[in-house]
């Protein structure tokens, strides 16, 4: 929802166009900012990463929307980390929603 006097950003246009694009291989790479602890998993599309970092000491499972501006590739609200708790809860579950979804294709 937009609030008054904020504008869409840069990042929202061409969204529904990064949905088609193919997944791409497993690919492990640490980002480019020194300060950060962040290892891309995958790429699930062009604008969108699975990552694992360190966020104030607790290890945490994103994924996120990301765009580009001058250059740097920089992450939107449009995303998702979850804790490691978090994370182990839904990797348990993968089996329930995959069935989920196949019933409902």
């Amino acid at each position: 929802m937009w609030k008054k006097g904020k504008r869409k950003s840069e990042d929202c246009e061409g969204a529904d166009a990064a949905e088609g694009g193919a997944p791409s291989s497993k690919s492990y790479k640490r980002a480019s900012d020194d300060e950060s602890d962040e290892i891309t998993v995958c790429q699930v599309s062009k604008n969108r990463k699975v990552s694992v970092k360190s966020w104030q000491g607790n290890i945490m499972v994103s994924i996120r929307e990301y765009y580009f501006k001058e250059g740097k590739e920089l992450p939107t609200k449009k995303g998702i980390s979850l804790s490691l708790d978090q994370w182990k809860i839904l990797r348990d579950h993968v089996g329930e929603i995959d069935k989920a979804v196949a019933e409902n294709e």
